[in-house]
């Protein structure tokens, strides 16, 4: 990512001019919690993925899941929606 800009720099409401270009902007770092995922108990049933507004949910080869901190704003969706609740949120 470039240099960031100044608020006087950004374009009025914030939008986002460049098409395509969300993935220069990681957004992991405005968390104070982070999802844990218990891999061992995870069923695969893909309800954190289908409800993470941000994406951050990677499904993995072997059908279940795990978390690109990357652009995850610990919001807890996941963690709610879980079925099985084996998401927990921690502190950061």
């Amino acid at each position: 990512m470039s240099k960031l800009k100044s608020w006087k720099e950004l374009p009025i409401g914030g939008v986002i001019l460049e098409a395509g270009s969300s993935l220069e902007y990681k957004t992991g770092s405005w968390r104070s919690q982070k999802p844990i995922i218990n891999r061992e108990k995870c069923v695969g049933c893909l309800f954190c993925w289908i409800y993470c507004p941000d994406s951050a949910i990677i499904r993995a080869e072997d059908g279940k899941v795990d978390v690109n901190y990357d652009y995850c704003k610990g919001c807890g969706i996941c963690a709610v929606e879980c079925p099985v609740h084996v998401i927990i949120m921690k502190e950061e």
